[in-house]
Formats: structure tokens, C-alpha cells, sequence
């Protein structure tokens, strides 16, 4: 996707450096920085701290992260296994909500079982990550002609409103959520996108906008409690959304707020989607709403926040009064009933068992 006007993808390897470069996330939209993660703390840290951010990306990182793992478990050219699993297994607990990041160790694993060869694992990788950019142009183009059928019956501008980041940045390329836009607006579809800033780290404000902003897509950010107006008043055609866990019945697991978009598209009986490819469903799981676990995360995320100053100078400032008691719930989950389908690399998939678990891998 377009950054500057240069094709730019949210993670590759860089050959010459012998290393996994990534965009800080953290950063954005203020300032674009391209970092590089050498090692598994360096890992860890990207996808605890959230430079690196969205299911799919998570995955990606942590494929390179097993890759990492295990050239630092060689001594000798023999591979300490303890040492590996170790490593691996606090991976895993980077972010507990992300079924890609465990979906990524496990596949990871199993080409170690059949070839424990350096360079082959580096090739695993990259096919991983790979992967993940060729699905998220299938959802796309599996999603696209649900826009082309609402601009034919509509003759005019689709306005679609979206929650937190499931773009480009969350995946390598393309995006989930905004996959269907990307192609969409570059088949000339009028698309306009209803942006909400999703607190309390911003992602759709600082991340979602910053990328359509890029790519030239048009779209005005809101603030989070704004959607349901808008659908009241019949400003708003289409939600698609992302997601961090769905369940084998259609349960999703998004960010907080998604929940609240899902009833008010329900009550205005306006489409909702979620985009998400089949590594992001959890075929473990049935009920979500009592079996997804949802991470809580470190309640100065709620306190703080991160502006330019009239010097345009980035600064961090309290929000809210010293000592009091906060809560800062990172997801959660909408029930299957609210969703209209799921647009997955497999094509549009309805939310019940049987036609979730025809698209098991």
C-alpha cells in the first residue's frame, strides 16, 4: 500500500540486514518510523507494547519470532530444545487475545517438527507472512461486490463506518476490514469512510486515518459514540469491521466498542460485516462471550494520551483526575446474531457452525 506515494508493506524481512523490519505503530500518525526486531525480546516487546498491532501483523511477527527463537537456541549447530520451547511459549503470552499469534507459533512449530533447518525456517516465515497478504486480497475481492451491489441500488457515495485498525498496518498489505475499500475505491466506487477514533489508544484516528489518508480515500473521523446517529439518521450503509478471535459460531471478538456498533446496526438494520482471514477463527472455541479471554490492559492507556503541542511537539498528558479508579478492557465480544456474515480469504461465510467449520484448514 502507499506510503509517500512507495508501495510499503507493515512487515517484511530485510535480506541485506538480515533482520525483521516493521513500522512503529506507536508512532503514528505523527511520525513514520521503520524499526528493526533482532531478537525475541525485541519481539516480544513490539507486540506487547503494541508498535506492532492487529491480529494478522501479530501473526506475521510472531512466525519471525519462532524463526528467531530457534537461531537463538543453536549452540554448536545443535539445537537446545528447552531453551527453544522456553522461548516459544513465552511468545505466547505477548497478547492473550490474538488467536493469530498462537495460530503463527503453532503452524511455525509443525515445519520444525518436519525440517529443523535455519534457513528453511526463515523461508517458513516469509511464506507466512506472504500468506497473509495473498488472503487479505482474497477477503477483498470477496468482499468488494457487497459495495458494488449497494452503489448500483444507490447511485451514489457508500458511506462505510469502521472500528479501530483492521487496515493494511494490522495485516502487511491490503488490510481486513478495509480490504473491500481499497478495491472498491480503486475500481472508482465513490466510497466514503466514517472513521471512529477508538479509544483509548486511537488506533482508528491515528492509524486508520493516517492509511486512507495515504491511499486517497475519502473519510471524516468521529468520535466513538457517534456511529448510532449516524445510522439513526441514514448516514451510514455499511459497517465492516475486524476482528481478534471468532468463535466456530460466529461470536467475534473485536475492540471495544465493536459491540456497540453491532446493536445499532441491528436496530437500523444496516449491514455489519467482519473481515477477518480463517487463521483468525478459533475452531476451539464455541460461546464467546463466556470463553474468549479478554485482556485487560494497563490502565495509564485510559489516563493519557498523545497530541501535538502548538510547537508540534508530541506530548503525552493526563485526561483524567489523579487517584482514581480506571478500567481498560482491550476487546469485546459481539454475538454471532448480530453479524451479517464474515468475509474471509473462502469467500462471504454465514455465522453458524456448520458453514464455519467448511472453511477449517
Amino acid at each position: 500500500m502507499l506510503v509517500n506515494g512507495r508501495n510499503t508493506r507493515a512487515i517484511w524481512f530485510d535480506d541485506k540486514k538480515q533482520t525483521i523490519q516493521v513500522i512503529n505503530q506507536e508512532l503514528l500518525p505523527f511520525e513514520y518510523k521503520i524499526i528493526s526486531l533482532n531478537n525475541t525480546q525485541e519481539i516480544y516487546n513490539a507486540i506487547k507494547n503494541m508498535s506492532v498491532r492487529g491480529a494478522p501483523v501479530i501473526g506475521a511477527t510472531a512466525a519471525y519470532g519462532v524463526y528467531l527463537a530457534f537461531r537463538e537456541s543453536l549452540q554448536n549447530n545443535v539445537i537446545i530444545e528447552d531453551t527453544l520451547i522456553q522461548k516459544i511459549e513465552w511468545l505466547r503470552t505477548a497478547r492473550p487475545t490474538a488467536v493469530n499469534l498462537m495460530f503463527a507459533i503453532d503452524w511455525m512449530m509443525q515445519k520444525i517438527k518436519k525440517d529443523s533447518t535455519i534457513s528453511n525456517l526463515l523461508s517458513w516465515a516469509k511464506e507466512y507472512a506472504e500468506k497473509d497478504v495473498q488472503d487479505c486480497l482474497k477477503i477483498g475481492k470477496a468482499g468488494l461486490p457487497i459495495i458494488e451491489n449497494i452503489y448500483r441500488k444507490k447511485k451514489r457515495t457508500i458511506n462505510i463506518l469502521t472500528h479501530c485498525n483492521a487496515g493494511w498496518l494490522a495485516t502487511g498489505e491490503y488490510g481486513t476490514a478495509t480490504a473491500p475499500i481499497y478495491l472498491a475505491h480503486d475500481k472508482g466506487i465513490p466510497i466514503h469512510v466514517w472513521v471512529d477514533e477508538t479509544r483509548p489508544r486511537n488506533q482508528g484516528a491515528n492509524l486508520t486515518a493516517w492509511e486512507l489518508q495515504q491511499h486517497g480515500v475519502p473519510f471524516t473521523i468521529i468520535a466513538d459514540n457517534t456511529g448510532g446517529h449516524l445510522m439513526q439518521n441514514k448516514m451510514v450503509d455499511l459497517c465492516i469491521v475486524g476482528s481478534d478471535r471468532t468463535t466456530i459460531n460466529g461470536d467475534v471478538a473485536n475492540k471495544i466498542g465493536t459491540y456497540l456498533k453491532a446493536l445499532a446496526a441491528y436496530d437500523n438494520q444496516i449491514p455489519f460485516y467482519v473481515a477477518l482471514p480463517t487463521s483468525t477463527i478459533d475452531f476451539n472455541l464455541e460461546d464467546g462471550v463466556k470463553n474468549i479471554p479478554i485482556e485487560k490492559r494497563n490502565d495509564n492507556e485510559l489516563a493519557y494520551i498523545k497530541g501535538l503541542d502548538k510547537n508540534r511537539e508530541v506530548q503525552e498528558i493526563r485526561i483524567f483526575p489523579e487517584h482514581v479508579n480506571l478500567i481498560n478492557y482491550a476487546f469485546d465480544v459481539t454475538p454471532a446474531k448480530y453479524v451479517t456474515a464474515l468475509i474471509t480469504e473462502k469467500g462471504i461465510v454465514n455465522t453458524n457452525i456448520k458453514d464455519i467449520l467448511s472453511i477449517k484448514p
